[in-house]
């Protein structure tokens, strides 16, 4: 089996901000980004939680949009923006594990609502990672985002907790794992042949 961490490994930058601008358009993404500054500072400082810093940003940008609409510009991003992001000799690695026949599990933090097209296009056997909460509407309303995460941040311990439920109980013959981060750290312990950052090595 082999595990990926998604930003910053399979790609070489942040996903979720050009998500978000490619949702809300350009000017109100710069717009947001100044009503968030003092959040993203915060976070950046240590002072607030990834997941709380989190749903404050998706609530400002995402918060009333209809489901349908996200999941729409989810499916677009991950056709049209995402193949910019991705690093080649990660995807190449991928790439090996899938013709060995490996299981492969893409576990981010980043949203379902454009990994889980993006991945099954990429034929992953598995995609992990955090999902929004969409609230009902009442008389036949649709449903609309309420900018919170459904369950916990898919973020360092969170993600080995998906991987041992995903797996429910079952063994794989060996384990390896890809990340760039401090939110892969538990994920990579996990592993039997654990890759920090591998685009820097030979």
């Amino acid at each position: 089996m082999a595990l990926f961490d998604f930003d910053g490994t399979l790609t070489t930058r942040d996903s979720l901000m050009p998500f978000l601008r490619h949702v809300v358009g350009t000017p109100a993404f710069i717009a947001g980004l100044g009503a968030m500054s003092p959040v993203l500072a915060a976070y950046a400082f240590g002072w607030m939680r990834n997941d709380r810093a989190k749903e404050r940003v998706l609530h400002w940008f995402l918060g009333g949009r209809r489901l349908a609409e996200v999941e729409d510009a989810g499916q677009a991003f991950a056709q049209t923006r995402l193949p910019r992001l991705l690093r080649p000799s990660m995807m190449a690695t991928l790439h090996q594990h899938q013709a060995r026949g490996d299981t492969c599990v893409l576990v981010s933090a980043s949203l379902g609502c454009y990994l889980r097209p993006w991945a099954q296009a990429h034929r992953f056997d598995a995609v992990l990672c955090s999902e929004l909460v969409a609230t009902p509407g009442r008389l036949g309303e649709p449903q609309r985002i309420n900018g919170q995460l459904a369950g916990a941040n898919c973020f360092g311990p969170e993600k080995v907790a998906r991987i041992q439920d995903w797996l429910a109980g079952r063994t794989p013959t060996h384990v390896s794992a890809y990340g760039d981060s401090r939110g892969d750290r538990e994920m990579l312990a996990l592993a039997d042949s654990p890759h920090y950052r591998p685009w820097r090595h030979p």
